[in-house]
């Protein structure tokens, strides 16, 4: 799978933008703040509808404009695709080779893309919410259930919040009310958490795999899901799940009435990464955590290529100055001209000329992006 041409107006900073890409590697080199996020920012919109830095759909939205257009052309094993969506102060809407979608999720997964940032470094030791955002992205647009079961979750889960926000307050007393949002929470949450463990016991066997490549079968990764009612295992099927987070709500009714908010579900789940059994978050060094990150997103590729026989689009904004020569050519060989790649930088001395041979370059200034007429290695294109 490959991004071919690719258009855009209205999208934050960007000028008009009507680009053919390379079907192997692409490099967009300016200085800060001139619109290099912003552009793989847009081919990761056009991918998942929805932006990995804002939930605020309109902060996309260039300023004096009334909307953002974006548009791509897919390339596939069996078939061509014509990718549109429009940001609007109304809302989004999107198209397959003219056809408006009637769902978001009808539209998510034609375009798969794996985005690597320098906040995915902080994945092992940051907070629980970017763990739980990283599943969510993820999962997402490789499963459509998985999609609707978050959104469904997300607006019972509000619903719940708001009513037990009126009983604290004693705007509201109906607890058959409340027993209903429960059940409600409870059937999406174990559905939720139910394909979470399992696309997670997949990313769990293919980090692993990549982390021993990259340290050199120094220490084995595990990744482990870690649910906040702690009776659920990776065994459990849905309606398990299910009772034993009805169990546990009857347990809190008291604590969650006093504090007015859901105290558990999938949006206090939590991802830990261990080393030789290890809690990485409190051992491992920086090196290792950020092998870890890499062997996440390396993990990615083998997992969206196992479930859609397709190898996803790479986003690589501004991470390979991170990353040493090792954990650079770790990733660069192991995508090895399969996987379109997509990478932003100041400066092309940090990225090794024998790793990449002849990338595609793009300017960057002022949103304004023009093709560089040079290769790595100097010669014309």
């Amino acid at each position: 799978m490959y991004l071919g041409r690719f258009k855009q107006s209205g999208f934050r900073n960007l000028a008009f933008l009507d680009l053919e890409f390379d079907p192997h590697v692409n490099v967009f080199l300016g200085e800060n703040a001139q619109g290099k996020t912003n552009l793989l920012e847009a081919i990761y919109f056009l991918a998942l509808s929805r932006s990995h830095r804002t939930s605020n759909d309109r902060e996309m939205i260039a300023f004096g404009q009334d909307f953002a257009s974006l548009a791509g052309r897919v390339h596939k094993r069996q078939l061509d695709l014509d990718l549109r969506i429009v940001i609007s102060k109304k809302g989004k809407s999107a198209w397959v080779n003219r056809v408006e979608q009637a769902r978001l999720s009808k539209y998510v997964g034609h375009l798969n893309a794996i985005l690597f940032s320098p906040e995915d470094l902080e994945l092992v030791k940051g907070a629980p919410s970017l763990r739980r955002r990283f599943m969510d992205l993820e999962f997402g647009q490789i499963n459509p259930e998985y999609l609707y079961f978050a959104s469904q979750y997300r607006q019972l889960l509000q619903q719940r919040n708001n009513y037990l926000k009126q009983l604290a307050r004693r705007q509201a007393s109906d607890q058959v009310l409340l027993g209903v949002l429960t059940e409600q929470v409870a059937t999406a949450a174990s559905e939720l958490i139910w394909r979470r463990y399992r696309y997670l016991a997949d990313l769990n066997r293919y980090a692993a795999e990549a982390y021993r490549a990259i340290s050199g079968q120094r220490e084995e990764l595990r990744v482990l899901y870690r649910p906040s009612a702690k009776e659920i295992t990776a065994a459990d099927q849905p309606a398990q799940i299910k009772q034993k987070l009805l169990d546990r709500f009857a347990e809190i009714a008291d604590d969650e009435l006093r504090r007015a908010t859901t105290q558990l579900g999938p949006h206090r789940d939590d991802l830990e990464f261990q080393l030789d059994g290890k809690n990485a978050h409190l051992f491992a060094s920086q090196g290792q955590q950020r092998t870890i990150a890499l062997s996440l997103k390396l993990a990615e590729i083998q997992l969206i290529k196992q479930l859609t026989g397709e190898e996803p689009i790479l986003l690589l904004d501004d991470v390979m100055s991170e990353l040493d020569q090792n954990r650079q050519a770790a990733l660069l060989n192991f995508i090895h001209g399969q996987t379109q790649t997509f990478i932003t930088t100041t400066d092309l001395d940090g990225i090794s000329q024998e790793i990449v041979k002849q990338p595609r370059i793009f300017y960057i200034h002022s949103g304004q992006i023009i093709e560089k007429e040079e290769g790595l290695n100097g010669r014309r294109r």
